[in-house]
C-alpha cells in the first residue's frame, strides 16, 4: 500500500509546485534533503559502530549474565514457557538489553535470532506462540534508558541540548511497554 501512497504524494507535490511556479524550490529542496540525509547517515554510523562494539564486548563478558539475573524475574513473568537455560532466553535478554541502551540497530539482529529460535520450538508454524507475540510487542515498545540514536540525530542537527528529551523518552517507552504487554496478555486469554 505504501508503494502506491508515496509515489502518489510525490507526483501530486511536483504537479502542485509546477502549477504554483515553485518547481525550482522543490528541486532545490530535493538536493538539500539528500545532502542532509547523507550527513545524518555518516554521523549515525559512528554511534552505531560504538554501541554495536560495546554490545559485542558485553556479550563476551559477565555483564550479560549480571543483567540477565536482573531481568530474570521479569522474563519469567513475560515468557513463562521459556526456561532460563535455553539459548532463546539469552537471545531475548540480549535484545532487551540492546533496546534498553537505545540500540535499535544492534537489537534487530538479536531479535531476529530470538524469533527464529522461538519459531523452531513453536508447535503451530502458521501462528505466533504467546512468547513470540509478547516478544514482538515488547520489542516494538522498546523501553529505552539511553536513546542513543535520538541523541545522535539531535546532536547532528545542531541541538543545544540533545539529551533534554531523555526523561520524556523514559516515560513514553515505559508507558508504551506496560500498555502493550497488558493488552497482549489480555488478548491472549481471550483468543
Amino acid at each position: 500500500m505504501l508503494n502506491i501512497i508515496w509515489p502518489v504524494f510525490i507526483i501530486i507535490s511536483f504537479i502542485y509546485a509546477i502549477l504554483n511556479g515553485r518547481a525550482s524550490e522543490v528541486n532545490n529542496s530535493v538536493f538539500e534533503s539528500t545532502k542532509s540525509a547523507v550527513e545524518l547517515s555518516i554521523s549515525l554510523l559512528g554511534t552505531i559502530c560504538l554501541w554495536n562494539g560495546i554490545m559485542q564486548i558485553a556479550s563476551k563478558t559477565s555483564i550479560v549474565k549480571h543483567l540477565s539475573k536482573i531481568l530474570n524475574p521479569i522474563m519469567k513473568k513475560l515468557f513463562p514457557d521459556i526456561k532460563k537455560e535455553e539459548k532463546v532466553h539469552e537471545e531475548i535478554t540480549m535484545n532487551i538489553i540492546a533496546n534498553i541502551m537505545g540500540l535499535g540497530n544492534a537489537a534487530t539482529p538479536l531479535g531476529l535470532k530470538a524469533m527464529k529460535s522461538m519459531q523452531k520450538k513453536n508447535n503451530d508454524k502458521n501462528k505466533l506462540s504467546n512468547s513470540m507475540a509478547i516478544f514482538i510487542v515488547l520489542n516494538t515498545a522498546s523501553i529505552q534508558l539511553i536513546p542513543t540514536t535520538v541523541i545522535a540525530i539531535r546532536s547532528s542537527l545542531g541541538s543545544t541540548n540533545p539529551t533534554a528529551m531523555i526523561v520524556p523518552v523514559w516515560i513514553a517507552t515505559i508507558c508504551a511497554a506496560i500498555a502493550a504487554v497488558l493488552s497482549a496478555k489480555l488478548l491472549m486469554k481471550k483468543f
